[in-house]
């Protein structure tokens, strides 16, 4: 079990004396709000509270195992006839077992958790993967379900107790001194050991030392390769646990008391106590118990505990070392007003004799009592349920008093005995008669009449007939089916409906049955799921195949999220498999590899084949080389047809480019062509009606004074130029004689 955290507001240890009932009790450790602790004898008196209707409870389970058992007041001592009583409850309890437990064994997998949602697909099968591991690991599966199958089956009531184990030890380890030196040369060490710490992170942690796991760290952090250089060795201590687990524990009927005011549902119960026996060494090994030196073995023996049942080994002997001897601890799981607040908290307290030994606050995260009951056949509002023997009791009884009384006919007979007429033989012949030889008999009787061997009287039929019957009766009532003949449809008439009627019947009542346990499993999964979130390390490692490593942490595993969990049945497991193979066959040969890949896998994982859905899951198809040719081919041939389509394309535009520009070129030539011939017929109106010469004759007349307005504009240029010849040289003229000396 856990060590259960103390809070940081707690008083120190207190030891004070209370005079209450004259009993020394010492107060644990609690918080300083709580204000109203329970005493013992607060405990105690819930204790008695439930003893009476547990008290009745547990003579009804000693009848009912005394009848499955044929001990105890079933068996009737007469000396002069037979105490043989038949184990017809037995023989139908024999047969249950192994129908309600294989479903369970059958499979790998007891629980399938299924999300509600996409977002909880992941949280769901890391949850999935470790409680099947769990299961499979950390608990004796086997040994837990066949004791919890009978359990109920012979009691009619199964208590399960949900804990968590741990438990650790000191140990000196050398560790190196190393530093850390760049060396690129290690790199394709580093790239190795990568891969290993992803595909196999256990083989890591175990495998590879300490100065190159810190070289990895390095690497992966900085990506520089560094090789480890030890200095040297240090001896340090560690704590190392050797098992972080969950425990379950199927508990003996006659040590629980629960709460009778739940009106059978045990998740309102405001309290149940557990009784088990324990020594303080095992108390001082767990941590969790204060007091313990306060513990009197010697007036604390188990014999003299009245409401507890010891085990069969303790009745026999006890240890007499102080360390070791047996005493009974009361464990006190419930719901307490420790504030004064008028809101209950729920606690848990420990007791040994009037010793408190423990008292603080449920350290399970769901808060709830860490108790599972399940019923076999329920009572209405009744906490505990009933066998198959309270229906079956008083066929037991009626086949057991007609069996003895055939067997006390058949005993009671004189057979192989021989009688002999007096007379019919004198002394000589009755030694060869003895003597098996031929002998004389006196001619008084007839030696067939005076002769008799004495033989087993007929059983009655209706003795037989009554056994029948009973059995008959018990197997309609229990829904068993026997070995041999089993249950058939004779009641309801020789009909093919009446015999499915009456196997229906006993296969939905087999169900029901397995319903209402399968419910106690998945109760106890969720209570481990939520255990899972708080107890387990940081980073649990899970073994999941030979080559795959799935690495769980702790926030995936809070099981804050909704689960549906179901009990994996051959049955269920099957009709799955067959759906999917009804899908696979009905797409055919046309679906995506992929998606056959993934429905093949599924059909595998179901078919529990676990290798074959790895290798299904990595399979990846290689090509026939002629088929890949073939499509390479295929291929070019398709891109030469589509280039080809192509270029035909582009031809037929240019060409429609073309003759769009030829259709504007056609149009040009018409234009032209009726341009010229408006011309010439312009040109012949005009020829007709003297327009031409006309505007010829103006043309000429426009010439001529044309020609003649230039001639006088060139005179009057060439004037022009004249003049400006003059002006030229008159200036000329005027410099020089400005620049000749004046003579004096």
């Amino acid at each position: 079990m856990i060590n259960s955290a103390i809070d940081d507001d707690e008083d120190d240890l207190l030891a004070s004396q209370s005079e209450e009932s004259g009993t020394q009790e010492k107060k644990l450790v609690t918080p300083a709000t709580w204000i109203k602790k329970p005493t013992v004898m607060d405990l105690k008196r819930d204790l008695q509270v439930a003893k009476p209707y547990h008290d009745t409870h547990i003579t009804k389970i000693d009848g009912w195992l005394d009848n499955l058992y044929v001990r105890g007041k079933t068996v009737q001592k007469n000396k002069n006839a037979s105490n043989i009583v038949p184990k017809l409850i037995r023989k139908q309890a024999e047969w249950r077992y192994a129908a309600l437990s294989e479903p369970f064994l059958s499979t790998p997998d007891i629980f399938n958790i299924n999300p509600v949602t996409w977002e909880d697909k992941q949280a769901a099968y890391q949850n999935e993967l470790v409680l099947n591991y769990q299961f499979n690991t950390a608990i004796n599966k086997t040994t837990f379900i066949d004791e919890y199958v009978r359990t109920v089956v012979d009691e009619g009531t199964v208590i399960v107790r949900v804990n968590w184990e741990y438990a650790e030890k000191e140990v000196i380890k050398n560790k190196p001194v190393f530093n850390l030196i760049p060396d690129p040369s290690t790199a394709e060490m580093h790239q190795q050991l990568v891969q290993m710490k992803s595909e196999s992170p256990s083989q890591y942690d175990t495998d590879v030392p300490e100065e190159l796991k810190a070289a990895n760290d390095v690497f992966e952090q900085q990506g520089v390769p560094t090789r480890p250089q030890i200095t040297g060795y240090q001896q340090v201590k560690e704590m190392v646990p050797l098992y972080n687990r969950p425990g379950i524990e199927v508990c003996n009927t006659k040590n629980i008391y629960i709460d009778p005011t739940c009106m059978g549902d045990l998740n309102k119960a405001s309290f149940v106590i557990y009784s088990y026996e324990s020594s303080k060494a095992e108390l001082i090994k767990e941590g969790r118990y204060a007091n313990i030196e306060q513990i009197r073995t010697d007036s604390n023996s188990i014999l003299g505990q009245p409401d507890h049942t010891p085990t069969a080994t303790i009745q026999v002997s006890n240890l007499e070392d102080e360390a070791r001897k047996k005493f009974v601890v009361y464990e006190y799981w419930g719901y307490y007003d420790v504030t004064g607040s008028g809101m209950l908290t729920p606690i848990v307290a420990s007791w040994v004799g009037d010793v408190l030994i423990r008292l603080e606050e449920n350290p399970y995260p769901d808060q709830k009592l860490p108790f599972v009951l399940v019923q076999y056949l329920p009572v209405r509002k009744g906490i505990y349920g009933e066998p198959d023997g309270v229906l079956i009791e008083d066929n037991q009884q009626i086949i057991g008093a007609v069996t003895r009384g055939i067997i006390d006919t058949l005993g009671k007979s004189a057979n192989g005995q021989t009688g002999i007429q007096k007379g019919l033989l004198d002394a000589t012949n009755r030694y060869k008669f003895e003597s098996g030889k031929d002998y004389e008999f006196n001619p008084i009787a007839d030696p067939r009449v005076g002769i008799h061997m004495h033989t087993f009287p007929e059983i009655p039929q209706s003795a037989q007939f009554m056994i029948q019957l009973q059995n008959m009766e018990a197997e309609s009532l229990t829904g068993v089916k026997s070995f041999n003949q089993g249950i058939s449809g004779q009641s309801l008439g020789e009909v093919a409906a009446g015999v499915r009627g009456a196997l229906d019947a006993a296969s939905k009542r087999e169900l029901g049955i397995l319903r209402r346990l399968s419910v106690g499993i998945i109760e106890i999964g969720r209570k481990i799921i939520a255990m899972n979130s708080q107890f387990l390390d940081e980073k649990e490692v899970v073994r999941v195949t030979n080559e795959q490593f799935v690495e769980i942490r702790r926030d995936d595993l809070a099981g804050n999220f909704d689960l549906r969990l179901s009990i994996s049945t051959p049955e269920e497991d099957n009709n799955k498999a067959q759906e999917l193979s009804f899908m696979l066959q009905t797409v055919g040969n046309n679906m995506d590899i992929g998606l056959t890949k993934m429905i093949l896998s599924n059909i595998t994982k179901l078919r529990k084949m676990p290798d074959l859905a790895k290798q299904i899951e990595s399979f990846e198809p290689q090509p026939d080389p002629l088929m890949q040719k073939k499509a390479e081919l295929e291929i070019q041939l398709l891109e030469a047809q589509i280039a080809t389509e192509i270029a035909k394309a582009e031809e037929a535009r240019v060409n429609a480019q073309l003759l769009m520009n030829k259709a504007g070129t056609e149009l040009a030539k018409a234009d032209n062509l009726s341009a010229d011939t408006d011309k010439k017929a312009l040109d012949f109106v005009e020829q007709e009606s003297g327009v031409t010469q006309e505007r010829n004759k103006e043309l000429h007349g426009e010439q001529a004074r044309s020609q003649a307005q230039l001639k006088v504009m060139d005179n009057q240029m060439q004037m022009q130029k004249e003049k400006f010849s003059l002006v030229k040289e008159f200036v000329k003229a005027n410099a020089k004689a400005k620049d000749k000396p004046t003579s004096k």
